[in-house]
């Protein structure tokens, strides 16, 4: 039953966007609304697009309209409900500044809150020096706390990341690929509290945009190896269609490690569902 639950899901992965045609595209407000896709961050800022969407002092573009996203997770596996809202604007289309806020339930266990402020610099435009083949790249850090973190940990934590990100025309159908460093001292991304020492881990995304604002795509982050607590790999499938050019509704299946594995923390699977709104 579990495995037919399985791939029915994995039929019907649906998450909106579409990097060329519409305003609701990638980036999302991600899980700690950051503009990235799910786990991760990408280097585009959540930034608007078409007329009127930026306000202006002379001809300089100040501030863009705002992204929201919200996000549900149930990783049944561990009896987790996992909710987030987020929102993010960018300023001077080089500065991205985001909020997210996460509940996570877990049955027989107090809820834990958390609490994302992001800030993400575009150092390199996508394509600058009018060249084809340079991506875009951004640094960013994100502050955050988490209530009922536990003993023995920190409520609180940064994490810091550096990303490349690359729209590929030159093939059959567009392809954007995502990567880049984390460093975080963040277990299970914080809501477990925060380590005293920091790890580097490296996460990506490739993404096919297929014919009507379709998508079919994979997204990785690699868990954190501390000394006392070793995080396990997640890893998300999705496919991808624009409903409008405001809404984004995202379904998809998400692996967060084998919650049954001793030697590493794992928050078994399943299902995600989102709803993402760009003005």
């Amino acid at each position: 039953m579990r495995q037919l639950r399985i791939l029915a899901v994995l039929a019907a992965l649906v998450v909106i966007f579409s990097l060329e045609q519409a305003r609701a595209g990638a980036p999302f407000n991600n899980l700690e609304g950051v503009g990235g896709i799910a786990f991760n961050p990408v280097a585009y800022l959540a930034d608007s697009s078409g007329d009127d969407s930026h306000y202006k002092i002379g001809e300089t573009e100040v501030i863009g309209k705002p992204r929201f996203g919200a996000w549900y997770v149930n990783l049944d596996d561990v009896n987790v409900d996992w909710t987030t809202v987020g929102v993010a604007d960018t300023f001077f289309k080089r500065l991205e500044v985001s909020y997210g806020y996460e509940t996570i339930n877990q049955a027989n266990a107090d809820a834990k809150h958390k609490n994302n402020l992001g800030a993400k610099l575009l150092l390199l435009p996508e394509n600058s020096f009018d060249t084809k083949f340079i991506p875009a790249v951004s640094a960013g850090a994100i502050f955050k706390h988490t209530s009922n973190a536990g003993t023995g940990v920190n409520a609180s934590g940064k994490d810091f990341y550096l990303v490349a990100t690359k729209l590929v025309t030159q093939l059959p159908r567009p392809v954007l690929l995502s990567g880049g460093l984390l460093s975080t001292n963040g277990k299970a991304t914080g809501v477990f509290g925060y380590d005293k020492d920091r790890k580097t881990t490296g996460f990506g995304n490739i993404d096919v945009i297929l014919p009507a604002n379709l998508i079919a795509g994979f997204e990785y982050k690699q868990g954190a190896r501390y000394n006392d607590w070793k995080d396990a790999n997640y890893w998300n499938a999705h496919l991808a269609w624009t409903a409008n050019p405001n809404l984004t509704l995202i379904l998809a299946y998400v692996n967060a490690g084998d919650y049954k594995e001793t030697s590493t923390v794992g928050l078994g699977n399943g299902v995600v569902l989102s709803g993402q709104y760009a003005f």
